[in-house]
This record gives structure tokens, C-alpha cells and sequence, in this order.
């Protein structure tokens, strides 16, 4: 019995008890070990008892972690300002054998920074009493000081055994995500199918972590039998063994901030925010030398939890050089708020001065879904018919923003690369579109995994990409990258199984492996259409971009090739002055004296219409003069190596991360040569038909255009345009700022993003069977 029982760190292995142990009777410590059986460990995390100050006021914001096996298995919620906080929250975990400890870890949260270590204890499973609640106090300590007294954390346990063999049993966990290049670590969460030695089904009554854990069908009893367990889990469903993964969306739109704390020497500050729920976080753009920001910024979050959550928000103030300021904080309990209804906030920022101002929507939940192939919603006639139905063109004006559906059947991969020492791997898949990311389980000690998912999406824009990653799974550490591949929607042939070979880090060029997919797109056209017109949905925060000679050569030639084709259209406009071929030169003028005098407005739309057109006309008749850009992909093959050498330089010089100032001059130099040239390279491919379905769309707007301009007087139209823009922010005052022309180029591929989206050939050895199906787009 370990009542009132003092455990020490993990760093003094002995166990000291108030009162002493015995290994007789009920105790766990004679269970013979060497064949052990499933165990059923539920704990009550009760609360804390005068832990350490890790914040600047004199006070934390304590969260627990619980470890079995360096294997996180719970996270509490976090509480914030409070050194005896109080969880009372519950967790149940299934443990296969009782020779690891369970460790128990406590941080102080900071957002944006490195969370503190507030002492560590841990938990001897083996002199736990089988079948009887106990109450365990445990003293923290930090290994590095012994002798500090971090306080006390209390606990209510309860160790049961249970019969069965759980080999069949799966557990939708949260893994981590950690940069974006998508590796995973033990920080930040993505969904994902383990089976491993211990697991967890979270119970409490709102966790911080969104865990979404599911029973299979066939293996509900025992392991499912605690009605809270099953009201608060997403498992699959008894009819269409199906878990839909999150319960609604919540839009946050960054209005403005009034008053800020003036952080600079100049009396003013470069202010931006940070966002986070959960492991969900998002980053504002940086509005400079200013403390009444403008930002007019839309951030969509997923809301795994019945009763809502809360987000937490920081301001700071940018700071090239040196580390960014601290600003404020405040935070949105999303409890609070009624749902299908937009809260406008003006929220006090704590620890500092001023307001910001958001729009807060919650609403019900998109169609994203993982299930068995047996749970294929195409298949399912009347399904098919329900999702057919609410993307037919006569429902035009029905939800703007449900563009359309995706079905991703992940099916098997064949030939991948041997991580392990063993020559095998432990692969699972990670499906992405924007930021929905939903994992398989895990197929061990296999070259050829076998999964047999079905995923589907909800697709807000169809001009979005997915993203298919394979990993190998490591207990000890991040997972191994073993390939991915990345498809455009629009270049989806609906109802096709197809091979697709997996490609490196920087998709530039193959890795061993492909992977069998078979994928479904249907959309409106016309919502499709009318979406490509407003801001693309920004991703997740991702690591900031760091200075690479070789990226910063790439930007520059094609910053160059895009200046060079207005150098040499000016060349040869003054050739054609100078008479250097006197035909050309005579058509020229010719040209030129019809144009001038019969000049009209409606012929600039109508100039660029007559040359998509003929661009289309080249393609279908077999005269293509699109050039494959070779030296785009030698480039980028070359800064693959040029990263994995900076990437390893970086750990033994570490010379460029002294010199911030410069480097922050030239990032914000190559970042401003990419988006130079990727604007040019976007309007030669719109032209270039590289994309059908925008190159359309350029036409249908062009027509118009044209038609306007030829049927109503320039004065009107402008006379439209001024009162437009004068009275849009009477109208609507909190409608986000944007070009829909910008936003429609925005959706065209780069030239790099076009070879980092060609599909590679597989080998023929790796064709697969193709089973054609009725094309639902």
C-alpha cells in the first residue's frame, strides 16, 4: 500500500515510503515477469502541492507528462498561473508488462518558447496492490539538483489485470510533428494508428492533447466497457466502422491591434501574433514600426473536444538580430462561446499594455474520416448519391466554403528503404491536405506494407495539393523519412489505383518505394471558381526559412530568366526601330498605325484572350513549345545536397547563426527573389495552359471583361470601382484585405512547384492493376 507514500526522482532508483512495502499478498511485485499478462492502470492526477516558480511573476503554468517506456502516454491539461493547481483529471492505460516505471514529468508551459522542467518523479508499478485504489504522493526533484525541493504531486491509482490477448487491439494516438519537412518528434501532434508495448485511452474531461482513440468492432469487450471512455473517445462506428476525427472548426479573424506596448527605441514596435490550441498553431504576418496594427488575417483551427478549449494568443514585437519581444498575452475560452455565430472580442493582452481585436466562428464539423476499405462511402450506393447531390451545380450558393470531397484509398506500399539494422522498416503513411493530417497504423518489420485505409477530406480548395509521406516508426526517436509524393487535385484521375514512386524530402528526385493509391475527387466547378478569387488557407507554423547559397543562386536565375524576357522583348521592339530586318520592321509599323488609330480599351482583355487561345490551339494540334525547365531541377537537386551538407556544417561551425543581422538581410533578399519570379513564372504558365482548369477560368474572366469594356463607357466602370472601394470597409468593416488577381496567380504553379509535382515513372516491374470506375468529377 503506498498511502501517503514520498516517491523519489527517477534519477534515486530506490523507493522511499512513509510506510514500508511489502511484496506479499495482493502486491504486484511476485506477478511473475517473464510471462506477463495485460494490465489495466487507471489514474486520477489530483493535484499539486507548492511547486517550483518558473515565471518572471513569481508563479508557472504546470502541466504533467506520463512516460512508460520513453513512451509519452498522457498529457494533462495545463493550469495556467497556479503553483497548486488542481486537475482531477482521469486516464486509463493498458500496460503489457509492470517491469518499466512509470515516470511521471512536470513543465511550465510557455508559448513560443521552450517549455521549463519543474521536477520529475516516478511511479514502481510492481509494488502497486492488484484491485485497490491508492492514493500515491510524489516528490519532485530535477536529477542536476538533488537537494531543491520542487514540491509534490498526488496521485489516485488503481492497478487491475485483464484477461485477453490485445494483439488485435489499435490505438488512434497523437504523434508529433515537429518541422516542415514533416518529421516527427515527441512535441506536436498529428493522428496516428500504434500498436505498441503500452497504450492509453484518454478519459478526462477535457484534455489538451486531442487524442482520438476508437475500439475496432470485433474487440469491444473488455477493453471498451467504460461508458465514460466511450462517450468521450471517437471510435469507430458499429455500422460503417468509421471515426469521423474532429467535432467542428473554429475561423479566428486577427482584426487589428489598438495600443500596444511601444518595445522598439523608436517609440513604436514590429508586432505580430502567435496563435495556438493544443498543438495547433498559427503565426501573423509582421506589421512594421507601428502600435495599432492593421492585419486582417483568417486562421482555421480543427476542434477535437465537445466543450470547446482554449486558445492561447501572445503578441510580440519582431526584432532582427536578437531574440523577439514579449508584448502581452490573452487567451479565448471557447466554452463560452455559442456555436454557427460570429463573437467579435476586444481582448485585454496580460503582462502588457493594449487590445486586440477577433472574430471568432465556430462551426460543425468538416467530412474528414478514416475507415476500413470496407467503409468505402463511394461504394455505398446511397452515400454516393448524398455526396453527389451536395456538389451538383444547382447548389451553387450553399456553403461557399464546401468546395468539394476527397476519398483517398492508401492501399499498400512495395520495395521501401530498410531503416532499421534489422534490413526492415516499421512503415506508416501520413495523408495531408492543407492542414487536415491523418496517419495509418503502423505495419512492422515490412518492405511491403499492407494498410488498406480509406481517408476522406473535405476539400476548401480545389486548387490545394496532397501530400502522401511514409515514414518508419522508432521508439526511441523521431520517425525516419522513407519517401512521399505530392498530387494536385486537379490532376486526380478519379476511380485509378496507380503506383506512385516516392520522392525525395525536396520531391526533386526519387527515393526507393512506391506506394498504391487509388483517389476520388468530386467538386462544384462553380464554388471551385469563385474560391480561387479569395486568400489561400495558410499552414500550420512552420520552421522559418533559413539562408542557403544554393537557394539564394536558384532565386536569383530565375529572377534573372524572368527579367530576361523583358530584356529581350525590348530588344527586339528597338530592333524593330532601328530597321535591322526592314519586313518586320514595315509590319511592325503597319501594325502599329492600325492599332493606335482603332485603339479601344476592351482590346487589352481580348489581346491576352486571342493568346491563350492560341496557346491552346498548339497544344491539342501536337505543337507543344512548353519546354521542360531542366536547369529548375538540376537546381533544386543540387540544393538537396547543399542542405544535407549545411545540415551537418551547421553542427560542427554553427558560423552563420552569429551574424543574425546579415542573414536576416539576406532571407528577406532570396525570400523576395522567389516571390519576384514565382510571379512571373505563374503568369508564363498560366499561358502555357500548364494548369487547364485556371487557364479556363483566365478565358471566362477575360470574356467578360472584354464584353464589359466593349458594351459599357470607361467612366461607369470606373464610377463602379471608386464607390466599391470607398464604402467596402462602411459595409463590412472586419472583411479581410485582397487582390483577387494576386489570389487567383497565387493557385498557379511555380516552375518549381512544377517539377516538385511531376509524377515519376515507376519501374514496370511495380505496374499495377488498373480498375477504371466511373469518373465522378
Amino acid at each position: 500500500m503506498l498511502d501517503s507514500c514520498k516517491l523519489k526522482s527517477a534519477c534515486n532508483l530506490p523507493l522511499i515510503c512513509n510506510k514500508k512495502i511489502h511484496t506479499v499478498g495482493t502486491s504486484n511485485a511476485d506477478v511473475p515477469l517473464a510471462n506477463p499478462g495485460m494490465y489495466q492502470l487507471d489514474i486520477t492526477l489530483k493535484r499539486g502541492q507548492s511547486l517550483a516558480a518558473r515565471d518572471r511573476g513569481g508563479t508557472s503554468d504546470p502541466y504533467v507528462k506520463f512516460k512508460i517506456g520513453r513512451k509519452e502516454v498522457f498529457r494533462s491539461k495545463i493550469i495556467h498561473k497556479n503553483l497548486n493547481p488542481v486537475w482531477e483529471e482521469k486516464a486509463c492505460i493498458l500496460i503489457e508488462h509492470l517491469r518499466e516505471p512509470l515516470y511521471i514529468k512536470v513543465f511550465d508551459y510557455d508559448f513560443g518558447l521552450q517549455d521549463d522542467f519543474m521536477g520529475s518523479a516516478f511511479l514502481d508499478l510492481t509494488q502497486l496492490e492488484l484491485n485497490r485504489p491508492t492514493d500515491v504522493t510524489l516528490t519532485l526533484k530535477d536529477p542536476h539538483y538533488p537537494d531543491h525541493d520542487l514540491g509534490i504531486i498526488l496521485l489516485l491509482v488503481v492497478l487491475t489485470p485483464k484477461e485477453g490477448e490485445p494483439r488485435d487491439v489499435k490505438m488512434l494516438m497523437r504523434k508529433s510533428w515537429k518541422r516542415s519537412s514533416k518529421e516527427l518528434s515527441e512535441n506536436e501532434v498529428v493522428g496516428s494508428y500504434f500498436s505498441v508495448k503500452s497504450f492509453f485511452w484518454r478519459t478526462c474531461v477535457r484534455p489538451v492533447l486531442p487524442v482520438l482513440g476508437f475500439c475496432r468492432a470485433e474487440l469491444q469487450s473488455p477493453f471498451c466497457q467504460n461508458s465514460q471512455f466511450q462517450s468521450q473517445s471517437l471510435r469507430l462506428s458499429d455500422q460503417h466502422r468509421k471515426s469521423h476525427l474532429w467535432r467542428g472548426i473554429v475561423s479566428i479573424t486577427l482584426i487589428e491591434g489598438r495600443d500596444l506596448k511601444a518595445m522598439d527605441s523608436n517609440g513604436l514596435s514590429d508586432p505580430y501574433v502567435k496563435f495556438r490550441l493544443g498543438h495547433q498553431k498559427y503565426k501573423s504576418k509582421i506589421m512594421p514600426k507601428t502600435l495599432n496594427p492593421q492585419w486582417r488575417e483568417q486562421f482555421d483551427f480543427h476542434l477535437y473536444e465537445e466543450r470547446g478549449g482554449i486558445i492561447d494568443i501572445t503578441a510580440w514585437d519582431k526584432d532582427a538580430g536578437k531574440r523577439d519581444d514579449f508584448i502581452g498575452r490573452c487567451q479565448v475560452d471557447l466554452s463560452a462561446l455559442s456555436r454557427e455565430q460570429t463573437h467579435k472580442l476586444e481582448l485585454q493582452l496580460e503582462e502588457g499594455e493594449g487590445h486586440l481585436v477577433l472574430l471568432v466562428t465556430l462551426t460543425a464539423s468538416a467530412t474528414v474520416s478514416i475507415s476500413d476499405l470496407s467503409a468505402n462511402s463511394l461504394e455505398d450506393q446511397k452515400e454516393r448519391e448524398e455526396i453527389l447531390k451536395r456538389y451538383s451545380p444547382l447548389r451553387i450558393f450553399h456553403n461557399l466554403k464546401d468546395v468539394g470531397f476527397l476519398q483517398v484509398k492508401v492501399i499498400r506500399a512495395e520495395g521501401l528503404m530498410a531503416a532499421d539494422v534489422t534490413g526492415k522498416s516499421d512503415p506508416f503513411c501520413v495523408v495531408e491536405l492543407n492542414n487536415d493530417r491523418l496517419l495509418t497504423h503502423t505495419v512492422y518489420k515490412n518492405l511491403n506494407p499492407e494498410w488498406n485505409k480509406v481517408f476522406t477530406f473535405n476539400i476548401k480548395d480545389i486548387h490545394s495539393v496532397l501530400e502522401v509521406t511514409v515514414y518508419d516508426e522508432d521508439r526511441d526517436r523521431s520517425a525516419d523519412f522513407l519517401g512521399k509524393v505530392a498530387i494536385p487535385l486537379l490532376s486526380i484521375q478519379n476511380g485509378e489505383q496507380k503506383a506512385y514512386v516516392l520522392k525525395n524530402k525536396q520531391l526533386t528526385g526519387p527515393t526507393k518505394g512506391v506506394i498504391y493509391l487509388e483517389i476520388d475527387v468530386i467538386f462544384n466547378a462553380v464554388k471551385a471558381s469563385l474560391r480561387t478569387l479569395i486568400p489561400k488557407e495558410q499552414k500550420y507554423i512552420e520552421e522559418e526559412n533559413r539562408l542557403s547559397k544554393q537557394l539564394l543562386l536558384r532565386n536569383f536565375i530565375r529572377m534573372k530568366h524572368c527579367v530576361m524576357v523583358l530584356v529581350n522583348a525590348a530588344y527586339y521592339v528597338n530592333s524593330c526601330f532601328d530597321w535591322d530586318s526592314p519586313p518586320r520592321s514595315l509590319a511592325a509599323f503597319v501594325l502599329f498605325l492600325f492599332v493606335v488609330w482603332n485603339f479601344e480599351l476592351y482590346m487589352i482583355p481580348l489581346v491576352l484572350l486571342l493568346l491563350l487561345t492560341w496557346n491552346y490551339f498548339l497544344i491539342i494540334s501536337g505543337k507543344d513549345n512548353r519546354q521542360r525547365d531542366t536547369v529548375v531541377e538540376d537546381m533544386l537537386e543540387d540544393e538537396e545536397e547543399e542542405d544535407d551538407k549545411d545540415d551537418k556544417d551547421s553542427e560542427k561551425k554553427g558560423f552563420i547563426n552569429k551574424i543574425y543581422a546579415i542573414q536576416e538581410v539576406c532571407v528577406s533578399v532570396q525570400n523576395i527573389l522567389d516571390e519576384v519570379a514565382s510571379f512571373g513564372e505563374r503568369i508564363k504558365n498560366t499561358f502555357n495552359w500548364t494548369v487547364p482548369f485556371l487557364s479556363w477560368l483566365a478565358i471566362v474572366a477575360l470574356c467578360v471583361f472584354t464584353l464589359i469594356l466593349y458594351f459599357i463607357p470607361l467612366r461607369y466602370i470606373v464610377l463602379v470601382w471608386g464607390i466599391n472601394k470607398f464604402t467596402k470597409k462602411l459595409r463590412s468593416p472586419y472583411a479581410i484585405d485582397n487582390n483577387e488577381l494576386l489570389d487567383f496567380l497565387s493557385r498557379v504553379p511555380s516552375d518549381v512547384q512544377v517539377v516538385q509535382y511531376q509524377e515519376l515513372k515507376p519501374d514496370p516491374s511495380h505496374s499495377p492493376y488498373k480498375r477504371k470506375k466511373n469518373n465522378l468529377g
